[in-house]
């Protein structure tokens, strides 16, 4: 049986301004209230179910999550706007979906899917 993603974890020097990057940029639900500076956050919808598929690829170590979202363009504009970078424009992935990539402020590359 297929055992599918259930959490992931970003992480970066200064975790809660990480964290108003990804809440602001995604609408995510956060939990700031821990006293070790742990940031939960509340599980998404509209997302494939029972969990995403993912791929391996060769090139430099490297995980990359990917999140959903109604704008790709306007993703990357507002990443940009918090501190973010672009990584890879928009593109079609042959038979999927369109895809890019940003980079938040502390230098972790997230993935992003045209909803």
């Amino acid at each position: 049986m297929t055992r599918p993603v259930v959490a992931f974890q970003i992480r970066g020097r200064d975790a809660r301004k990480l964290a108003e990057f990804y809440k602001t940029l995604f609408g995510w639900k956060m939990n700031t209230d821990n006293p070790m500076g742990v940031v939960s956050i509340e599980a998404g919808e509209g997302g494939p179910l029972p969990g995403p598929g993912g791929f391996i690829l060769p090139g430099e170590p490297m995980t990359i999550l990917f999140v959903q979202v109604a704008s790709l363009v306007d993703s990357m504009t507002k990443a940009v706007e918090l501190g973010g970078k672009r990584v890879m424009e928009p593109f079609d992935v042959p038979n999927g979906p369109t895809v890019a990539q940003i980079e938040d402020p502390e230098g972790n590359v997230v993935g992003l899917v045209q909803q």
